[in-house]
């Protein structure tokens, strides 16, 4: 009875267990059902899903995530997804501690690369789902993409600040530093710079910048390129963006400009800015930190331009008035000085011959009138013709469309014509003509020349040992460096002309105890001659007026003539204007930077003419520091300087 009840009781139970089995096997077909059917539920969801396991391993991706990110499950299935960036690491590791922690949920704005490298700005839902007896514990990441949304949002964002604050930046390079800012930050940029277009001198310049290294941002405005230096020239050609995302692909083009800039550029998006029907320059994004520049770059920066290109164009008029109203200035005030000093030295000596042919008349009185009246009239009306010539070159001065020196450079011929029939009719003395015809011809250099081949560092050394007397009396250093330049070609009386009157001018303007520098050294093909002075330099104004001739840089009321070579001694104003018609004729180049005495800010302040004497230096090296002239000449090799001698005659 035992064994067959026992044999009953293992019937059931068998029975039991196949239904259990049955039951199970009707169990797991449900669940591979559901599982379908919740993978079918995940697949559909357009948010990027991604389940992964405690220790971050991938179990599930859904299609929406390897829409957005890139990656599929098969690539990433019991690994980690590398789409983490390094500065954010710490904090995903902290998110996860705490969702295990916790078993919650937590949502945070955050980024997360992409397979192909791009960057997303994304919102992130995570929620930790506890472990059951057919899968363990795990975290269900939710992914929106709002990078769109942030890029719009930052673009609105950026034009309502730039254009609400336009209005706000009178000054153009303000204006530009601005707009510059605007742009590194919108784009996340190391860089942003604005090149605007000289169309003189068909050069780019930077007048606005923005960098993460001050000294860079400082160093930049101080460069110009030629259109064909910089990309930039080809973007204003051809009015289109333009990407660089290698620098590499052009390494001696970025060479050049990078040498120039003291800065590395790794990679560039540049856009036009237009302004009406013209394009004034560009707006170039340098170095982007994060990513590479993309098309969606490319329509911010263009959008940014589109809306500052009339503001940056009303401000670079706005800024050309403010010049033209400060040259305005500038011209009043040389009209007036050089008025006064063309009366000091033409009027005042024509005014003593007058005086002196009264006197002449009264001596002349005891004899008939028929002898020597018409003579002396004569004499009166071309004397008074003089003093109108004078006048005429004052109203030319005002004209801008004549150069002073061309007029002048007539008024003197007309002179000396006048002056070769008034000697010849009254007096028949020859020689006196040949008087004042060379007079002119040394002052102003109208007669021709022979151009022959010079060696300047012997020429310079022979006439400066000469020159050393003629201010002996001075106690001024005289520093030189001069090396062995290529030859020029010039008259040699014209050569002299030149020294002498930089070497005068450098002497007059420096006081006792001073110093002046002779540089000659090769400047590429030719040869660079540098005449620089430590002394009271000039003001800004009169700067540009500098070698326009008869224009002196003092004050009229402390004019006085004194010897050649002493220390602000008066002149003609004529030595400089002689130098400019010279480059032109022979083709050299001559041009001049001065900083004024910062202890003489205007004109009616006077050195005292001795360093040891200056109540605001204490040392020499303070007298150094605190102003002087360089004069620069530049000649090209002979060869150059016969040729352009020639194209002069034609």
């Amino acid at each position: 009875m035992e064994i067959g009840t026992s044999k009953e009781d293992l019937l059931r139970k068998l029975q039991e267990l196949e239904k259990e089995i049955r039951d199970l096997r009707n169990v797991e077909a449900e669940l591979r059902k559901s599982q379908r059917r919740l993978r079918a539920i995940l697949d559909f969801v357009p948010y990027p899903m991604a389940v992964i396991r405690l220790d971050e391993t991938v179990f599930y991706l859904n299609p929406g995530f390897t829409r957005v990110f890139g990656w599929s499950l098969a690539e990433l299935e019991g690994k980690r997804i590398p789409f983490i960036p390094h500065e954010l690491e710490q904090e995903a590791r902290l998110d996860i501690e705490r969702l295990i922690r916790e078993k919650g949920q937590l949502r945070r704005e955050t980024r997360r690369f992409t397979k192909d490298g791009r960057i997303l700005d994304v919102v992130m839902r995570a929620a930790y789902y506890e472990e059951s007896e057919y899968e363990p514990a795990g975290i269900l990441l939710i992914f929106r993409d709002i990078t769109e949304q942030k890029r719009i949002a930052n673009i609105n964002e950026t034009i309502l600040r730039i254009s609400t604050a336009l209005p706000e930046y009178p000054d153009l390079e303000e204006l530009l530093d601005f707009i510059n800012n605007e742009v590194k930050k919108a784009i996340n940029t190391e860089g942003s710079v604005i090149l605007l277009l000289d169309q003189e001198k068909e050069e780019l310049y930077v007048l606005g910048a923005a960098y993460d290294d001050s000294a860079t941002q400082k160093r930049v405005k101080e460069v110009r390129f030629k259109m064909d230096q910089v990309f930039s020239g080809r973007v204003i050609k051809n009015g289109q963006p333009l990407i660089i995302l290698d620098t590499t692909q052009d390494a001696e083009l970025h060479k050049e400009r990078d040498k120039k800039l003291g800065y590395e550029t790794k990679n560039l998006l540049i856009v036009p800015l237009r302004s009406s029907d013209r394009i004034i320059g560009t707006i170039c994004a340098i170095n982007k930190k994060e990513g590479k520049f993309d098309s969606k770059d490319v329509e911010l920066l263009s959008t940014i331009a589109s809306t500052v290109a009339l503001s940056v164009e009303n401000a670079k008029v706005n800024e050309e008035l403010k010049r033209a109203y400060r040259e305005v200035n500038s011209l009043n005030k040389a009209k007036d000085r050089i008025i006064n000093h063309l009366s000091h030295e033409l009027k005042t000596p024509v005014s003593i011959l007058l005086g002196s042919l009264k006197l002449l008349e009264r001596t002349l009185s005891e004899l008939p009138e028929e002898k020597w009246k018409k003579n002396l009239e004569r004499m009166k009306r071309n004397l008074d013709r003089i003093v109108d010539i004078q006048y005429e070159v004052s109203d030319i001065m005002e004209e801008r469309r004549y150069r002073a020196y061309d007029a002048l450079l007539t008024m003197l011929q007309e002179c000396a014509d006048e002056l070769e029939v008034l000697v010849t009719e009254e007096l028949g003395e020859g020689g006196v003509v040949d008087k004042i015809r060379k007079k002119i011809d040394d002052i102003f250099g109208l007669k021709e020349s022979i151009p022959g081949r010079i060696d300047l560092k012997e020429f310079t050394e022979k006439r400066l040992k000469e020159l050393k007397q003629s201010f002996k009396h001075r106690k001024v250093e005289i520093k030189t460096d001069l090396v062995d330049t290529p030859e020029i070609c010039i008259p040699r009386d014209t050569l002299q002309k030149i020294l002498d009157g930089l070497l005068k001018n450098a002497v007059e303007n420096t006081p006792d105890q001073g110093k002046i520098e002779l540089i000659l050294r090769k400047r590429g093909d030719g040869s660079e001659f540098i005449v620089r002075d430590y002394g009271i330099g000039i003001l800004e104004d009169d700067q540009a007026r500098i070698f326009e001739g008869f224009f002196t840089t003092q004050d009229m009321f402390s004019y006085s003539s004194k010897r050649p070579f002493d220390f602000n001694a008066g002149g003609k104003g004529a030595d400089l204007l002689r130098m400019k018609i010279f480059s032109e004729r022979y083709g050299f180049k001559i041009d001049m930077e001065s900083t004024r005495c910062k202890y003489l800010p205007t004109e009616k302040d006077t050195c005292p003419g001795k360093i040891s004497e200056c109540k605001f230096c204490k040392t020499e090296e303070d007298c150094y520091c605190s102003g002087g002239t360089t004069f620069s000449l530049f000649f090209p090799p002979a060869e150059q300087m016969e040729l352009c001698k020639e194209k002069s005659k034609k």
